[in-house]
């Protein structure tokens, strides 16, 4: 045998070989420890047998389906059993059960196991003895799981034939055989060390990878084909940009390609039940190469093709964001997919300009040729944002605003950073301080004080201010009372002109999208400390989004004449800058066309 091979056997399978009607032989090596199941793990399989045998309306190929059994094929025709050894075990040890219920005419032929280090094993599973059980742990274990197994049929009795239909018939394993040159202790060492199970992926893999009845040469061809794209796939799925643009969720395991084949299963109708399974992508694809006509190339292109046209949407700049800002959104990718298919290029992106203005600005019909309409709907959104009390719809709007305005011109090919934006969780944050949210504790404003003063010193008329703060740090906890640190913090607001009685600080016309640690290390800072922070971020290549940048360099303000304070002007032109850009956003127009 040259390649792998994965299929699905029911347990009846395992007993025997049905063309030469003898036991099959299962070996299991030195470097497998002894059985080592507890009672309850043994009644756990069996009360899952038994709910499945009570399901209501079963379909005809329904299953009950166990985790992975990896064996290797050895040179005497026994196999060796790489992982699994625990489930073999048990299974033939309720099998012994059904068997001893039955006089030696009408039993059924079982597997053996065989043990390379303890093959008196052997002769206990034939003959258990209570008297012999305590001699060693292998003993203790597998008495204790005979008469587990004996205790539950007890008080099931009358359910016997039903549970012993639905385990030798209705329950399979996933039958995992390795390739005549794979090592089955680097693959026993791969899959136990850690108990890190063999996943989808894999499983998949050697799915797709395994020999059909094709011609050998032509099928080995198409398995190097299918090997080398599977690799590139993967290779294309590492990159972050990617990954972060078709998907929120951190990858869940070294392997990406699972999203690819999870896409593919959702958008060809995969039941819930089996998309929550452990191994339901298996399932499902082992499922279709049964069906009429499929073969691992004619599924493989299905796949490729998925992801073609998801680099498709990735490579175009403008359905890039679009497509990366409703995913951001949580709305799902194979939404979006199936909505691609009832649309050409054009109609596309404008149905998907219509699932965001809806999902940000109003639930009504985006007609992007009354150019007055949009904009008294986006006006009449914005003026509706307020800190706290929308906070998704306000990050929602601010992150729109980023990524159209890296839309308008269509010459520049400059790209949002979904990956950095998601990995590096940017929130709102108001753009210069709020005069109620001082902090109240102690050690909290004397950080506060800190991070004004090293701002402060740089500033030739505010040594009479500095002076006060030092000596406000340097008091004891006692000393530093209510009323001082009060005085003090309206001081330095109203150095920092942003006393804020009267004004409507809360609205999105102060607010930006600030990094995690800014707003855990800058909390409430004076717009100046915040803009020289957001600046050193930037100077050393890290990522701001472009428009929180042109806040803080009040590209948006009429007038510059004091970069340190965010005025209402500076709030005004914020505002009209927004409302502009997704005006001309939502009508399509761009530079170049405007």
């Amino acid at each position: 045998m040259n390649g792998q091979q994965i299929c699905l056997k029911t347990v009846d399978e395992l007993r025997v070989d049905f063309n030469s009607n003898t036991p099959l032989k299962f070996w299991v090596p030195a470097y497998q420890r002894g059985y080592r199941w507890l009672p309850l793990q043994v009644t756990q399989l069996l009360d899952d047998i038994r709910e499945f045998t009570l399901r209501r309306d079963p379909q005809p190929d329904e299953f009950y389906c166990l985790q992975p059994l990896v064996v290797k094929v050895r040179s005497n025709g026994e196999f060796e059993v790489v992982d699994g050894q625990q489930r073999l075990t048990t299974l033939l040890l309720i099998m012994r059960h059904f068997n001893e219920r039955l006089t030696e005419k009408y039993r059924q032929t079982l597997f053996t196991l065989a043990y390379e280090t303890r093959p008196s094993l052997e002769e206990f599973l034939k003959s258990p003895r209570e008297e012999t059980a305590n001699d060693n742990a292998d003993y203790f274990h597998l008495y204790k799981a005979i008469q587990a197994i004996e205790a539950w049929f007890v008080q099931r009795d009358s359910e016997v034939e039903a549970i012993k239909s639905a385990l030798l018939n209705k329950t399979k394993v996933i039958w995992f055989e390795l390739a005549e040159r794979d090592n089955p202790v680097d693959a026993f060492t791969r899959l136990n060390v850690g108990k890190i199970p063999l996943n989808n992926d894999e499983l998949i893999r050697a799915l797709f990878l395994r020999r059909t009845g094709q011609d050998k040469k032509d099928a080995e061809n198409i398995r190097m084909r299918i090997a080398y794209e599977w690799d590139q796939l993967e290779k294309g799925l590492q990159s972050d940009d990617f990954w972060y643009f078709l998907t929120n969720r951190n990858p869940s395991s070294q392997n990406r390609i699972a999203f690819i084949f999870d896409l593919v299963a959702r958008t060809e109708g995969i039941s819930e039940e089996l998309a929550n399974d452990a191994y339901g992508l298996f399932y499902f694809f082992n499922q279709r190469m049964k069906e009429a006509g499929a073969t691992p190339e004619s599924e493989w292109r299905k796949i490729k093709k998925t992801y073609l046209m998801l680099e498709e949407w990735f490579e175009d700049r403008t359905l890039f964001h679009m497509v990366g800002f409703l995913v951001s959104q949580d709305l799902a990718i194979e939404d979006i997919q199936t909505r691609s298919k009832n649309f050409a290029k054009s109609e596309f992106e404008q149905s998907l300009r219509q699932i965001i203005f809806e999902r940000v600005i109003a639930q009504k019909p985006l007609c992007p040729t009354d150019e007055e309409s949009v904009r008294m709907d986006v006006a009449d959104s914005l003026e509706s944002l307020i800190y706290g009390s929308k906070g998704r719809l306000v990050t929602a709007t601010l992150l729109l605003f980023n990524i159209a305005t890296l839309l308008e011109n269509r010459r520049s090919n400059l790209r949002f950073q979904f990956d950095s934006f998601k990995t590096e969780h940017w929130d709102i944050e108001h753009i210069r301080s709020v005069g109620d949210d001082k902090p109240d504790r102690d050690y909290q404003r004397k950080d506060w004080l800190q991070m004004c003063l090293g701002y402060l010193k740089l500033q030739d008329d505010a040594s009479d201010l500095c002076s006060k703060i030092t000596a406000f740090i340097d008091l004891s906890q006692v000393e530093a009372t209510n009323e001082r640190f009060d005085t003090l913090y309206e001081e330095i607001l109203q150095f920092f002109r942003e006393a804020t009685e009267g004004e409507a600080v809360n609205g999105i016309a102060n607010l930006t999208l600030l990094d995690e640690h800014t707003n855990r290390s800058y909390k409430n800072a004076p717009f100046a400390v915040k803009r020289q922070r957001l600046l050193e971020l930037d100077q050393h290549g890290v990522f701001v989004p472009l428009c929180t940048r042109n806040v803080f360099l009040k590209c948006y303000s009429p007038q510059v004449d004091n970069a340190m304070f965010w005025s209402e002007e500076d709030q005004q032109g914020y505002l009209e800058a927004i409302t502009t850009v997704l005006v001309n956003f939502f009508c399509g127009k761009q530079e170049g066309n405007l």
